[in-house]
């Protein structure tokens, strides 16, 4: 640990990407405090010689502090090969190579794997994380909230499969959904994402390995549907969160819980998506058609019951057992419905569905996350044609989000499009704000072809991957200084010391809504360092598979076009 802490030290004053960068991106550093271009040195790692002169491009004033920060550019810099980045006595690492991000697009996907519930983890696929089966399924309560005639309550369910959701056990319809709907509008984009091989257990067969892992989670969701009368529950889950224990040492009774519109229409929205891309597949000849009808009944229920929302403070007053894990609560719901129709028109080509998703248009664009779904609509009506009033709408409402976000570069101290003001900071800001927003970005980019978006995306997962105000690459495992003790059950019981790679941690969080609860103060209440890399800081340390999906989704993408 002395070491990772002399190291850690004199990286202190260079904040770049440490996981590595294109010969042909932007390359950017930020130095804390005021310097001149003359005392930035960028050097051969193993000569030492300077092969180049970096320019300052601003000094720029920290929007939270009085700290001033010094941003240099040397993107003249295209041969491939090890560098470093010199500040006085300070050093910070860096590579320039062909496909920089490969390592961690496929870190971030195999992390999905790593979570998966319901199977032993293999150590032919897994290595040192392997472990036992965990959780089962096979004998889940139907919870007196979720009771319907056909399944009344204390009825025993099997729902096996599917991923862990966060750094607990539980798994939520809600996350699910978004989580595979934005990789696999990510997929639908690149066919890079056909060839990515990240070493699963389905790997070979006739399928793409991110098309197998959605699948193992796509599943599990199946059985969230009450046959009777095509409702989904909103999560399946314990009573209350387990201990920091590995899944096969748990023993509390795992139940079904409520139904909601907001997550029958989310499982409608991905069972349709996922049933058009799977159509014809060879590896999962069933799975299309289960999933057109799960989808159109689930559709049918939401039309019946527009407005069951997920109360559970509510629920707990009503029936027993009380459940305190995850609410996932969402009472808007408009961006719900746009997302489900827009899906069950594209797969089925039924009006009814198109006059419901024009019915429902959002009035702005705003980039996707678990609770505002709307984009993940927008972003399959970006590129149909013919341009209809629909999707001239939509092309209009991104293009001038991501105007918007080109103009916040011009003055900030990380050369980033976000994280210039305190909103972009906040539970799973590192998802939501950053990679979500890249991803956004990247669609832009797609659509118009103008580098200045994808230039912006490169910066924001720049700053994911460390060029920010602490110094971290954010990525569990990648890097010269990541997160060690993630919010996670497995990575802090599995007596490894290491975490599990490729999981991204939530982020600054200057709410510090666990600040009763960690041993360790906050060093800062500054929005862009409110950040402690400790196990029980679950607002800000936490993992959890959306933000992971916006992970896979941006520096996939990125990395296919490298």
């Amino acid at each position: 640990m002395a070491a990772l802490g002399l190291a850690a030290a004199m990286q202190a004053q260079v904040r770049m990407n440490q996981v590595g960068l294109s010969p042909r991106q932007e390359k950017v550093a930020t130095v804390e405090g005021v310097v001149k271009a003359s005392q930035v040195k960028i050097l051969d790692a193993k000569t030492g010689r300077q092969v180049a002169k970096p320019r300052v491009l601003r000094v720029a004033s920290s929007p939270f502090s009085a700290k001033r920060r010094t941003v240099v550019d040397f993107s003249q810099l295209s041969a491939e090969g090890d560098y470093v980045v010199a500040v006085g006595k300070h050093r910070q690492p860096f590579s320039i190579r062909q496909q920089p991000l490969r390592e961690v697009s496929r870190g971030a996907l195999k992390a999905f794997y790593l979570v998966r519930s319901g199977m032993p983890i293999e150590a032919q696929y897994a290595g040192e994380w392997a472990r036992p089966k965990g959780h089962a399924d096979e004998q889940v309560r139907v919870h007196p909230s979720a009771a319907s005639p056909g399944r009344p309550a204390g009825s025993v369910v099997s729902s096996t499969g599917g991923w862990y959701d966060a750094g607990d056990y539980n798994k939520y319809v809600v996350n699910s959904s978004y989580s595979i709907g934005l990789m696999l509008c990510a997929y639908e984009q690149q066919a890079y994402f056909r060839q990515l091989n990240v070493g699963i257990p389905e790997s070979g067969n006739q399928t793409a390995d991110l098309l197998d892992e959605m699948m193992y989670n796509l599943r599990w969701l199946l059985t969230m549907q009450d046959a009777w009368d095509g409702g989904v529950y909103h999560k399946l889950t314990t009573p209350s969160f387990e201990a920091f224990i590995m899944p096969a040492d748990c023993r509390q009774q795992r139940y079904v819980v409520a139904k909601s519109t907001a997550a029958t229409l989310d499982f409608a929205a991905v069972m349709a998506q996922a049933a058009r891309l799977m159509e014809g597949n060879k590896d999962y000849p069933a799975f299309a058609e289960q999933a057109r009808r799960a989808a159109l009944a689930a559709y049918h229920w939401a039309e019946q019951n527009p407005q069951v929302l997920y109360r559970q403070d509510a629920m707990n007053e009503a029936y027993q057992p009380a459940v305190t894990t995850g609410a996932y609560g969402d009472s808007f719901l408009d961006d719900e419905w746009y997302w489900a129709a827009t899906e069950l028109y594209l797969l089925s080509g039924d009006g009814k569905f198109l006059r419901d998703a024009e019915q429902r248009q959002p009035k702005a664009f705003h980039a996707p996350s678990w609770a505002s779904v709307a984009a993940l609509g927008a972003y399959e009506w970006l590129t149909l044609k013919p341009e209809t009033a629909l999707v001239q709408t939509c092309r209009s409402q991104l293009l001038a989000y991501a105007d918007s976000l080109l103009k916040a570069v011009e003055g900030s101290c990380f050369q980033s499009p976000s994280g210039n003001g305190k909103g972009d900071f906040g539970w799973g800001c590192l998802g939501g704000s950053f990679c979500s927003t890249g991803v956004a970005l990247l669609f832009a980019h797609q659509l118009t072809g103008d580098e200045r978006y994808l230039t912006a995306a490169r910066e924001n997962a720049d700053y994911v991957l460390g060029r920010n105000a602490l110094g971290y690459c954010f990525v569990t495992g990648f890097g010269t200084k990541s997160p060690q003790h993630p919010h996670h059950r497995i990575s802090e019981a599995d007596a490894i010391e290491k975490p599990f790679p490729g999981l991204l941690v939530g982020g600054p969080n200057p709410g510090q809504q666990d600040k009763k609860d960690v041993k360790t103060a906050y060093r800062s209440n500054l929005p862009d360092e409110s950040y402690l890399d400790v196990v029980d800081s679950y607002a800000s340390n936490e993992i959890a598979i959306n933000w992971n999906a916006e992970l896979v989704a941006l520096v996939g993408w990125l990395d296919a076009l490298d």
